[in-house]
């Protein structure tokens, strides 16, 4: 599993407040509402990040 950076973030109270209780309704935590919100949004407008291969997966190798 890829390693999670953490980072501050300021946000306006308000919003804050709407937040939590959309994750709470999606049974969600804040945070992991605004991780789902963030790849939908890189996914909705084309900017998936590209996901790095294993090397092992693509081994084409006949060898054992």
């Amino acid at each position: 599993m890829a390693q999670k950076k953490s980072f501050v973030l300021r946000i306006n109270p308000d919003t804050l407040k709407e937040l939590e209780k959309w994750a709470e309704d999606e049974f969600r935590s804040v945070n992991g509402q605004i991780e789902y919100l963030l790849q939908k949004a890189l996914k909705d407008h084309g900017r998936e990040p590209k996901l790095k291969s294993n090397p092992e997966e693509n081994n084409t190798s006949t060898e054992k």
